[in-house]
C-alpha cells in the first residue's frame, strides 16, 4: 500500500508539471495590480520599400536608461528585426491619461528632411507589449480593417503631420486557478502530500495581457504648458485623442512634444485565444479551392500514368514474354518506341557530377521544408515565437546535410558502376554547392543594405555565426553522410550501355519546349497559397494556415514526379535517351513560373514600392526562392524518373 501510495503521489505531480506545460514562446506571464509592463519597440517597416529602418533613427523620445537591444535570435536578425526598449510605460491595471513623454530638440533641416521621407513611405512604428504587436483598427467604405502598428505620420494638402500622441488600450485578463492542485514533497524514504492552497496569493488578483490596440493622434500641444514637466508627468490641459483631425504639424527648427494615455480593459479573451485577433482565418474558400484545384490536376496526371502502365507497357511486356526466344529475337530486329534506346538509356549523362549535386541538394531543401512545415502545423513555430521560423529552417538545412551527401555520393557511385573513387571529392563540393549559392546572393543583397543603412542588414558579428554553422556542423554532416554513401548499396543497371550512341531522330519541335512547358500544371498546384505566402513576405501580413501549406506540399510532389515521369516517358517513346536532365527540369521548371509571378507581383500587388535598391533586393530573394524551389522539385522528378526507367527496363530482357 505505501508503494502505491508513492507511485500515486508522484502521478499527481507530474500532472501538475503537465499542467503547466507550453509550447515554445508561449508561456503566459501574469502580473499583479501596480506591475509595471515595459512596451518595446522593433524595426520601422513599410510596403513601399524593402528597407527597415531603426526606431531612433527617427526624433522619437529615448528612455532615460539609454537605448538597449532586446535578445534576438537568428531568425529575428536575419528578417531584420531589430527589438529595443521604449519610453512607454505601464502599471498593471491603472489607467493614465494626458502623460506627458518628451520635448524633442528643434528639428534640424536633416531630421525634417528624414522624417518627411518616411511619412512618404508610409513607414509603421511597430511597438510590442508581452510579445504582442500593437494593432491598429479602422473603418474605411464600410470596411473593418486591422494593421499591426501605426504610421509615422501623414501628409494633408502638402503638409506633413507626425502622430505624436498615442492612446493605448491594454485588454486584460485575470488569471484564474482551475484548482489548487497538491504538491509533493519527499525526505528519505517518506512521501508527504502538502496542498499549495495560500490564501494571500488567491486574495491577490493577477492577470495576463490578451490584447493590445494603439489609436494614433497627431495633437499640438502648448510649449508653455510643458516648462515644469518631467516625464510621466500630467500634462496640465486635456488632451483630445481625435484620429480624424491632425494638429501636430513638422516644422524645421521648431521641437516635437510627445505624449500618451493608457486604459486597461478586463476582456473574456482566454490567453491561449489571444493571438486570434492576428490570426482571424480569411479566404478558407480560396485555400480549399487551391486544393481541389490540386487534386483535378494529379486526378489527371493518374490517368495518363494508369495508361502508360495499364495498356502500353504492360502490354508489351505481357506480349513479349508470351513468345519464344525465336520470336523474340526476331521482335528485336523490329523494335520501336522506347525499347529501341535500351543501349544508351543508362549512359552516363553530361555534367553528371553537377547533376548529382543539383538532385542531392534539392533533397536536403525538401527534407528541411517538410520538416519545418510540419513542426509549425503542430504549433511548434507559432507567430508568437518572432524568428523560430526561419530559424528552424536554417537548422533543419544544415542538419540535413548528411542526406545531400549521402544522396550525391550514392548516385555517382550508380551513374559509375560502383566505382566509389573521388566521393570525398563530391561531398566536399556538395556541401559548398547551395550554401555558397545562398551565401553569394544574400552578401549582394547585403552590401545594398549597408549601403542603405539599413537595419534589415545582417550585422557581422552574425555573418560568423553563418559561417560557423556552415563549416562546422553543415560541411562535417555532408562528408558524413557521403561516407555512409559509398557504403550503401548501389543501383545496378538491367542492360549494358553501346559503345557508339544511337542518333536521336529529329522532332518536328524541340522537346525542351514540353519540359518548359510541363512546369505550369506543379506551378497550377500552388499559385494560390504562393500568393498567401507572398503577401505574408512583402506585406507584413501574418502566414499561419501551415495545415493547408503542408497538404499543398505533399500535393505538389505527386504532381512534380507524375509529370516527369510522363515527360521522361515521352521522350523514350520518341527514341531520346538523353532524359536525365529533362527529368530533372520537367518538374524544376516550376521556378522559371515562380520568378515570372514574382515580377508580376511586383509590378501589379506592389505597384508603390518606391527606389531601384527596393526592386533589387526583392528581385534577389525572389530569385534564392526561385532557386530551391528548383533544386527541390527537380529532385523528385529526376528519382521518380529513375526508378521508373530502372524499373522499366528492368522488366524485359534484350540483347
Amino acid at each position: 500500500m505505501d508503494k502505491l501510495k508513492k507511485c500515486l503521489l508522484l502521478c499527481t505531480f507530474f500532472l501538475e508539471f503537465a499542467s503547466g506545460f507550453y509550447l515554445p514562446g508561449s508561456f503566459p506571464h501574469k502580473y499583479y495590480v501596480g506591475d509595471q509592463l515595459s512596451v518595446k519597440v522593433n524595426s520601422l517597416t513599410s510596403i513601399d520599400t524593402e528597407l527597415p529602418y531603426g526606431y531612433y533613427s527617427l526624433p522619437f523620445c529615448k528612455p532615460l536608461e539609454g537605448v538597449k537591444d532586446s535578445a534576438e535570435n537568428l531568425g529575428e536578425l536575419l528578417m531584420g528585426d531589430r527589438i529595443e526598449n521604449s519610453p512607454y510605460r505601464f502599471k498593471m491595471h491603472v489607467n493614465e491619461s494626458e502623460l506627458f513623454l518628451c520635448q524633442t530638440n528643434a528639428l534640424s533641416v536633416d531630421e525634417s528632411k528624414v522624417l518627411k521621407e518616411r511619412i512618404d513611405e508610409m513607414y509603421q512604428v511597430n511597438l510590442n507589449l508581452d510579445n504582442l504587436p500593437a494593432i491598429r483598427y479602422m473603418n474605411k467604405d464600410g470596411f473593418f480593417l486591422r494593421w499591426t502598428g501605426y504610421p509615422v505620420g501623414i501628409k494633408v494638402k502638402d503638409v506633413y503631420y507626425v502622430f505624436n500622441h498615442l492612446k493605448f488600450t491594454v485588454l486584460v485578463h485575470q488569471y484564474e486557478k482551475t484548482n489548487t492542485m497538491p504538491g509533493v514533497i519527499g525526505a528519505g524514504d517518506g512521501v508527504e502530500l502538502i496542498t499549495t492552497d495560500d490564501k494571500s496569493v488567491i486574495d491577490t488578483p493577477a492577470y495576463m495581457v490578451v490584447g493590445f490596440e494603439v489609436v494614433p493622434c497627431s495633437f499640438q500641444h502648448n510649449i508653455d504648458l510643458l516648462k515644469n514637466l518631467k516625464r510621466y508627468d500630467k500634462y496640465t490641459a486635456p488632451i483630445k485623442c481625435e484620429p480624424a483631425t491632425v494638429a501636430g504639424v513638422i516644422q524645421e527648427g521648431k521641437p516635437l512634444v510627445y505624449s500618451y494615455e493608457v486604459n486597461f480593459v478586463e476582456s473574456d479573451i482566454k490567453w491561449p485565444s489571444r493571438w486570434d485577433a492576428y490570426l482571424k482565418m480569411e479566404g478558407a474558400k480560396v485555400h480549399w479551392f487551391s486544393i481541389l484545384n490540386s487534386m483535378m490536376v494529379i486526378t489527371f496526371l493518374a490517368g495518363i500514368v494508369l495508361i502508360i502502365f495499364l495498356r502500353t507497357i504492360r502490354r508489351d511486356l505481357a506480349r513479349y514474354e508470351e513468345l519464344d526466344k525465336e520470336a523474340q529475337a526476331q521482335i528485336n530486329e523490329e523494335l520501336s518506341g522506347w525499347k529501341l534506346v535500351v543501349g544508351d538509356v543508362f549512359r552516363i549523362p553530361e555534367n553528371s557530377e553537377l547533376l548529382s549535386m543539383m538532385v542531392a541538394d534539392g533533397c536536403r531543401i525538401l527534407g528541411m521544408a517538410v520538416v519545418t512545415i510540419l513542426f509549425a502545423a503542430l504549433g511548434f513555430m507559432s507567430p508568437a515565437s518572432r524568428g523560430t521560423l526561419i530559424t528552424g529552417m536554417l537548422l533543419f538545412y544544415m542538419f540535413l546535410g548528411i542526406i545531400a551527401g549521402y544522396v550525391a555520393v550514392w548516385l555517382m557511385k550508380t551513374l559509375n558502376a560502383g566505382d566509389t573513387n573521388g566521393w570525398l571529392s563530391i561531398s566536399w563540393r556538395v556541401s559548398c554547392f547551395g550554401p555558397g549559392i545562398a551565401f553569394l546572393i544574400l552578401t549582394v543583397l547585403n552590401f545594398l543594405l549597408w549601403g542603405s543603412q539599413s537595419t534589415g542588414a545582417i550585422p557581422f558579428t552574425t555573418y560568423i555565426v553563418l559561417l560557423l554553422l556552415w563549416f562546422c556542423i553543415s560541411m562535417p554532416l555532408t562528408l558524413i553522410g557521403g561516407f555512409i554513401g559509398t557504403k550503401a548499396p548501389h543501383l545496378e543497371y538491367p542492360c549494358r550501355s553501346n559503345q557508339i550512341p544511337r542518333e536521336i531522330p529529329s522532332n518536328r519541335f524541340p522537346t525542351w519546349v514540353l519540359v518548359i512547358g510541363a512546369g505550369t500544371l506543379p506551378f497550377g498546384t500552388l499559385f494560390i497559397e504562393l500568393f498567401f505566402i507572398m503577401s505574408s513576405i512583402w506585406l507584413g501580413r501574418v502566414y499561419y494556415v501551415f495545415g493547408f501549406l503542408l497538404v499543398v506540399l505533399i500535393l505538389l510532389v505527386v504532381v512534380c514526379a507524375e509529370v516527369s515521369l510522363v515527360l521522361t516517358y515521352m521522350h523514350l517513346c520518341m527514341e531520346d535517351w538523353r532524359w536525365w536532365w529533362k527529368s530533372f527540369f520537367a518538374s524544376g521548371s516550376v521556378a522559371i513560373y515562380i520568378f515570372f509571378y514574382s515580377v508580376n507581383y511586383l509590378v501589379f500587388d506592389l505597384k508603390s514600392l518606391s527606389g531601384p535598391v527596393s526592386a533589387v533586393l526583392y528581385l534577389g530573394y525572389s530569385l534564392l526562392m526561385a532557386l530551391a524551389v528548383m533544386l527541390a522539385t527537380g529532385a523528385i522528378g529526376f528519382l521518380t524518373s529513375f526508378f521508373f526507367v530502372h524499373r522499366l527496363f528492368s522488366s524485359v530482357k534484350i540483347d
